[in-house]
Parts: structure tokens; C-alpha cells; sequence
């Protein structure tokens, strides 16, 4: 009897044993008895029915993300590539539904992502889906939320974490932009040295502006300077005409003593020959004489004319 009792209380204490069972968190086990559902169990130490009861599934709970990878047409006949990323949860409340209802819960949401995004990509040009992936992605979220609810699924985000045209799209759409942003270059460029012309004349014509009121300031004191000239001289009995000649010839031969002086000069004066001087004088002082006879001649017509009409009014 004794070698009967110990395999006995082995089997017990196996029996036993495997009576109880541990869930970790975030995780549902779904208890079958004799192959019909009997009850979902959640985490911690939990008991089953030895032999009766069977854990026929684990299921999570944590959030789970899908990748969804589809080829579609755009509305301006270009091949795309979006990849659209899932994230779902099986609700705690419906662990039946989503363990019984569905057999492949993957494919269900592929499914629908394909129906979604191929309705929704070839209403638009390609330029907008890049643009518009938020409302895709709404679009596929709203659209699954409805469907798998019913399942047990609630569908936490769905994003279009990629969009992948063409290889000759994308260097198309590259060399339109590298275009673009050349043209924007040139502007800049053309503005930049339109900028540089304008401040270059305005500088210019400042420059010209003082050296003109430089120059004019230096006749200015040239003039003074000549009729402080004149007044010395006709202090000392020399009269205006006189005057003038002298200091004109004094000025040639000024101007011909700093020629001599410039051993690299190429300036050539004319007339520069010894009468140069001479001939410069007379004419002056002919010129003056000319000039004073016919302001003689005009004063003298000025009086006879305002006598005669004088005369006239009498």
C-alpha cells in the first residue's frame, strides 16, 4: 500500500500544481472547458480546473503597431508608394470578440488600408498627397475605428510615415526644385548688383557734386585772390588793364616754371615759344581796350536815348 501512496500524492501534487497559473500585466488568457469559452482571465495568480479548464490563448494588451505598405496611382497618373503605420489595441472589455470573431486580425486592417487609400490617393496630384498625408491618415483611421470597434479593436493613430514616388518622379521633382531655386538665385543676383549700380552712381554723383563745389570754391578764391591783386597794384599807380596783363603773363611763366619742374610730365603748353608771353599781352590789352570803347560807345547811345525820349514827353 505504501508504494501506491507516493505516486498518488505525486499526482496530487502535480494535479495540484497545475491547477493554478500566473497572467503578466497587460496580458488577457482566455480559458476553454471542454473546448467552449469559459472565462477571461486577467494578470496575476490565477486557478483552473485541472484537466477540465485549458488556457487555449494569451492575448496582449499593449498597444501594437502594423505597417501597411501600398502602391497606388495619384491623380496626375504617378506611381506612389505610402507606408502607413497602424497603431491598435485590443480593448480589455472585448477580449472575446477579438480572440473568437477574428481569425486573422492583421489582415482584416491591411485589408481595409488598401480599400481606404486607394479610394483616397488617386483623388489627388502627387504634390498634394505630400500635403495632404494628415487627411489620409484620418481618412484610414476613421474608416477602421468604424469596422474593427465591433471586433474589439480600438484604433489609437494612423500615420503615412512615407511616401515613395518614382525613381525618375523624384529626380524630376528634384531638378524642378534645384530649378526654382536657381531662379530665385538670379534674382537675388540680378537685385544685388542692380543695388551696387545704384549706390555707385549715387557716389558718383556725389563725388561730382563736391568736386564741382570744390572747383567752384577754388575760383572763388582764384577771382579773390586776383582782385586782391588788382587793388595792390593800382595802389602803386598800375591801372586795372595793366594790372591784369601782368598777372596773366606771371601766371604763364608760373605755369611754365612748374612744367620744368616735372621731369615725367607728358603735358605740352601751347603756345610756348619766347613771344608767347608778349603776344598774350598785347592782345589782352587790346581786348580790354576794344571791350572799354564799346562800353563807351554803348553808355553813350543809352544817354542819347533816354534824352530824346525826354524830349519827346515834353
Amino acid at each position: 500500500m505504501s508504494y501506491l501512496l507516493v505516486p498518488l500524492l505525486f499526482l496530487s501534487a502535480v494535479i495540484l500544481f497545475s491547477s493554478f497559473f500566473t497572467v503578466k500585466q497587460q496580458t488577457a488568457a482566455i480559458i476553454e472547458r471542454f473546448g467552449k469559452f469559459h472565462s477571461v482571465r486577467t494578470s496575476g495568480l490565477q486557478m483552473k480546473l485541472p484537466i477540465v479548464d485549458k488556457i487555449v490563448a494569451r492575448v496582449g494588451l499593449k498597444i501594437q503597431q502594423l505597417d501597411v505598405i501600398i502602391e497606388t496611382k495619384t491623380l496626375d497618373d504617378v506611381f506612389v508608394k505610402l507606408k502607413v503605420s497602424v497603431q491598435y489595441v485590443v480593448l480589455r472589455e472585448q477580449v472575446y470578440d477579438a480572440f473568437y470573431q477574428l481569425e486573422y486580425p492583421h489582415e482584416q486592417i491591411t485589408s481595409f488600408v488598401f480599400d481606404v487609400v486607394r479610394a483616397e490617393v488617386p483623388k489627388m496630384k502627387l504634390d498634394d498627397v505630400f500635403v495632404k498625408k494628415d487627411d489620409i491618415a484620418i481618412a484610414v483611421k476613421g474608416e477602421l475605428q468604424q469596422y474593427m470597434s465591433v471586433y474589439g479593436y480600438d484604433i489609437i493613430k494612423t500615420l503615412v510615415t512615407d511616401i515613395d514616388p518614382d525613381a525618375q518622379v523624384k529626380q524630376a521633382m528634384n531638378r524642378i526644385n534645384a530649378s526654382e531655386r536657381e531662379k530665385i538665385a538670379a534674382q537675388f543676383e540680378g537685385d544685388a548688383a542692380r543695388i551696387l549700380i545704384v549706390e555707385k552712381a549715387k557716389a558718383e554723383a556725389e563725388s561730382k557734386r563736391l568736386q564741382g563745389m570744390g572747383i567752384a570754391d577754388q575760383r572763388r578764391e582764384i577771382a579773390r585772390g586776383l582782385e586782391e591783386s588788382v587793388e595792390v597794384l593800382n595802389r602803386v599807380g598800375i591801372n586795372s588793364q595793366e594790372a591784369s596783363a601782368l598777372i596773366v603773363v606771371t601766371q604763364h611763366y608760373d605755369t611754365l616754371q612748374s612744367l620744368g619742374e616735372e621731369t615725367n610730365s607728358n603735358l605740352i603748353l601751347l603756345p610756348n615759344s619766347p613771344q608767347a608771353g608778349s603776344d598774350m599781352l598785347n592782345n589782352m590789352v587790346a581786348s580790354f581796350t576794344a571791350s572799354n570803347m564799346i562800353g563807351e560807345t554803348m553808355k553813350k547811345q543809352k544817354k542819347e536815348i533816354a534824352a530824346k525820349k525826354k524830349t519827346d514827353n515834353q
